[in-house]
């Protein structure tokens, strides 16, 4: 399995590359839901973008790529942090077979959040409308808008891996006019198998070997959900006691099952008495889960 990030960049050109390739990462999110063929192909496209944007950013915390629409797949969304760990899921109605983007989505919006919480900064929110006829397309649009940085990417994925390629312009930053469209358009050769099955040396010497590139040290990427007992239990305090605790009544319990990942927390009544007792009321043992 080869589940990792490679940053390179041209030197004295002024541009940037980063290939990304998961592997296990991409069966862990397999493995928690059987998707059908079209939103495979769209989450694993995703996911291998959430990647390639983070490594573009400079945060620390998790950075949350999602679609809305009211399209065959009304939802989709990827969480990449700081630390190269992610998760994604999608929720879709039927069999999804269009081929075009706004044949799967619909009339549907790019939100991009940078959730920043540990370090104290305001948290940033983007969205924009999902335009063009695929994910890389409305992700360089996007980066084109708001930050005026000219960005090209390759996104592909299949039943066993996830793979893409990032070109970004540094602008000010060029030592020859034409570099930009010489380098995108070496990159433009790139196939999926490629990107899909090479090893990222590999490709960056296939696609660059007349070019000058720097390749630093590869970073891991890895699956990791971020849910705890702690943030189902504050999502529970957030209901209220009498609701939680009608919940008790008619069901006997309260279960919370965690869809990035299928782990499931169950309260009887003496753990949500817990839950809301005053903090000079003693804790008692939490359930399974």
């Amino acid at each position: 399995m080869n589940d990792t990030l490679q940053r390179f960049l041209f030197e004295n050109l002024g541009i940037r590359g980063e290939l990304v390739r998961l592997d296990a990462s991409w069966q862990a999110v397999l493995e928690r839901q059987d998707y059908p063929p079209v939103v495979r192909t769209r989450l694993g496209e995703l996911m291998a973008a959430s990647v390639l944007l983070s490594a573009t950013l400079k945060f620390d915390g998790s950075m949350t790529l999602q679609i809305r629409g009211d399209g065959p797949i009304g939802m989709m969304v990827v969480e990449c942090t700081s630390a190269r760990t992610l998760r994604g899921l999608a929720h879709w109605e039927g069999e999804p077979d269009e081929a075009s983007l706004n044949g799967q989505f619909g009339d549907a919006q790019l939100i991009i959040t940078i959730d920043q919480k540990k370090s104290g900064r305001d948290r940033y929110q983007g969205i924009v409308p999902l335009e063009g006829d695929s994910f890389a397309e409305a992700i360089e649009g996007y980066l084109y808008r708001s930050e005026q940085l000219p960005t090209r990417l390759w996104l592909t994925a299949d039943s066993d891996s996830a793979a893409g390629l990032l070109l970004q312009d540094l602008p000010g930053q060029y030592s020859e006019e034409d570099a930009w469209n010489r380098v995108s358009t070496l990159a433009e050769t790139v196939t999926e198998p490629e990107l899909l099955d090479l090893e990222q040396g590999e490709v960056i010497r296939r696609l660059f070997h007349e070019e000058d590139v720097r390749v630093f040290e590869s970073e891991p990427v890895s699956f990791r959900c971020s849910c705890s007992r702690e943030r189902v239990e504050n999502a529970l305090r957030g209901l209220g006691h009498d609701e939680v605790t009608d919940i008790i009544r008619t069901e006997g319990e309260v279960a919370v099952n965690c869809e990035f990942c299928n782990r499931r927390y169950a309260y009887d009544a003496v753990d949500v008495e817990r839950l809301f007792a005053g903090p000079e009321q003693p804790e008692v043992s939490t359930t399974r889960h």
